[in-house]
């Protein structure tokens, strides 16, 4: 993705013509917590009571499902969300989905997926665990999977807007940060920087595009 403009107003850009369609593209950083964490309550339930599995069992599901949504999370953002879109119709796609993200990334309600989007996302993914799964390891494998895709919108929210003390959470914003301001083709996870490193899309450990990333 090219840098053109960044803004660091925390105010909403318009993207639709239609009322409806600009209010279902916005969305308060809280939304995803109400209407997932039931889910992940109903398929917790559904493999352990339901499906008598032993916490054990069910805990190792849960992991695998965090890891699957860890690299479900750099695939999409860096071959979906950051694709080369050519022409005006995949150009006018990519901003909705992202580019108005770079555009204004401060932004306080599109820093987390609208249930527009991540509900049918949730369902796709879930219908294709079901493929390879019995239905009680489904509901395990993608408990652990809504688990790490909602830590990842707070993170992802938390990020622009938090102030933090630990070196963790210091670190993990200035990689996000330099996605941002420095270079947007490298630094693809939100909520780990694992899978950059396995790829080899982290940054630098030192030089003056660090430096110029200081935005926290």
């Amino acid at each position: 993705m090219a840098k053109k403009y960044i803004s660091n107003a925390t105010e909403s850009s318009r993207m639709f013509k239609s009322n409806f369609l600009e209010s279902l593209s916005k969305v308060h950083y809280s939304v995803p917590l109400f209407v997932f964490i039931p889910v992940i309550g109903w398929f917790s339930y559904q493999a352990l009571v339901t499906g008598d599995m032993s916490v054990l069992k069910f805990a190792g599901f849960v992991f695998e499902g965090l890891f699957i949504w860890s690299f479900t999370e750099y695939f999409m953002h860096r071959f979906v969300f950051h694709f080369n879109p050519k022409g005006k119709v995949l150009e006018r796609i990519h901003f909705i989905f992202h580019g108005v993200h770079h555009d204004y990334p401060n932004d306080e309600k599109r820093l987390v997926m609208p249930p527009s989007v991540s509900i049918p996302l949730a369902t796709g993914f879930y219908f294709l665990f079901g493929v390879f799964m019995t239905e009680f390891t489904t509901a395990a494998v993608f408990t652990g999977f809504i688990t790490g895709y909602l830590f990842y919108d707070m993170t992802h929210y938390a990020l622009h807007h938090a102030h933090f003390k630990s070196a963790f959470w210091k670190n993990l914003k200035k990689h996000h940060m330099m996605h941002h301001y420095a270079e947007p083709d490298k630094g693809y996870g939100v909520s780990s920087d694992f899978w950059d490193k396995v790829f080899r899309s982290d940054f630098p450990r030192s030089g003056n595009k660090q430096e110029r990333a200081s935005h926290e």
